[in-house]
């Protein structure tokens, strides 16, 4: 049996582990279903807390390179453009939590990834590696491919996303939930939008059952658009397969689904030159450990703990489960105690990813609230601003492993 570790997917939570515990010395086999490594999809944003992580592998340097990092966060209405509230970013978070906000493309994020692990980690990476079993014995983990090869390792770690197999093979066939909304998502050059809306500044528009996000990245050149709203794939809307991280979509189909929208919001709406949908799935918030970890299998990010993007911390958390992992790996030790390790990383992780699972399922409600609620949330916004904005429980950690 080789000594290594096997981590099943090779996105930006799977790199992010393969990195963290390839720094603590561990040679990792990272299996990538792919053809060839990239990252889909478009902007992300990455608050202190995931700067903090990326930081301490050395590779915040290099995403500087690629990142924004807007002054502010701007709540706006929908249907009039008004504004209901706002926290300051920039050297405001720096100052506050040490480390800046940033947003970020997911492709730029992931080569700066896969550049730190193939430089300085005990690594090996295999595409084309689809996982369709595995087998844990007293000593290993056995994993079977769709191409027929087998491979083994000390550990398996499951970064392979919503869909997870190694999921399945750990806590059972149950699969995420439809959540009813839809993710419209958009690129737009900076120098095609009104100079108001091509600000260094991250805005979330608000509306009945629905809202909107854009955002700078790429150092301001484009700008990042993403607007959720309630409904499902083939019904009033482009794509058949609620699966697909991305398919194409028509702009009529998401005017029609937002409703009434100011100028603003229309003018950043027709800029976008086209755009995709992508049918979003969650799971419950966890409810114990052993959502995160089985002797010797564990399960990291959205295999684990899926998120609703109402609180911009899927790749945050992706990144902390990872961190914490390493930090867990004693390097005097020989050889690891994969079940002890995964234990305390089970211990460690669980409840905080719990409460931004919670805490994402709020802020969904809150910002597509109608009637009373919407009133409340628009008068609170203006009354406590960044008090009721601001999260310092999640932006200062990532916290310490459990003891």
């Amino acid at each position: 049996m080789k000594h290594n570790v096997l981590v099943a997917g090779g996105g930006i939570g799977g790199l992010g582990c393969a990195l963290a515990l390839g720094r603590a010395g561990v040679p990792v086999t990272v299996l990538e279903q792919a053809t060839a490594f990239g990252e889909i999809g478009a902007g992300i944003q990455l608050g202190p807390n995931a700067m903090r992580v990326l930081s301490d592998w050395g590779v915040a340097e290099a995403l500087h390179e690629h990142a924004s990092f807007p002054d502010e966060l701007r709540v706006r209405s929908a249907s009039d453009g008004r504004s209901l509230g706002h926290m300051r970013l920039g050297a405001s978070a720096l100052a506050h939590y040490g480390h800046p906000y940033a947003s970020v493309h997911r492709a730029d994020l992931h080569r700066v990834l896969l550049s730190a692990l193939l430089a300085s980690a005990p690594a090996s990476l295999s595409l084309n590696a689809r996982l369709r079993d595995f087998q844990v014995r007293d000593d290993a983990v056995s994993v079977q491919l769709e191409s027929g090869q087998t491979v083994e390792g000390e550990a398996l770690i499951g970064c392979d996303g919503l869909w997870s197999r190694v999921r399945t093979g750990v806590l059972g066939p149950e699969p995420p939930r439809l959540t009813g909304h839809l993710a419209y998502r958009g690129m737009v050059p900076a120098d095609r939008l009104p100079r108001a809306l091509a600000t260094n500044t991250v805005n979330a528009w608000l509306g009945p059952r629905m809202h909107v996000v854009h955002y700078p990245v790429r150092q301001g050149r484009w700008f990042n658009v993403v607007a959720v709203v309630h409904g499902r794939v083939g019904q009033g809307h482009g794509g058949s397969d609620p699966r697909h991280w991305s398919q194409d979509a028509l702009m009529d189909d998401l005017l029609r689904a937002m409703g009434p929208l100011g100028a603003d919001l229309r003018s950043l709406v027709d800029a976008v030159p086209s755009w995709t949908l992508w049918s979003l799935h969650d799971r419950p918030p966890m409810t114990g450990p052993h959502e995160h970890a089985q002797g010797r299998v564990a399960l990291l990010g959205d295999a684990a703990h899926p998120l609703r993007p109402y609180l911009a911390q899927g790749a945050a958390m992706a990144l902390e489960d990872a961190w914490t992992l390493g930090q867990l790996i004693d390097r005097h030790q020989h050889p690891v105690d994969w079940p002890a390790v995964f234990e305390r990383f089970a211990r460690s992780r669980w409840q905080r990813n719990a409460q931004v699972q919670d805490k994402s399922l709020r802020n969904g409600r809150i910002f597509h609230a109608r009637g009373l609620v919407r009133w409340g949330r628009d008068a609170a916004m203006n009354l406590l601003g960044e008090r009721l904005m601001d999260n310092p429980w999640l932006y200062g950690g990532p916290p310490l492993p459990a003891p």
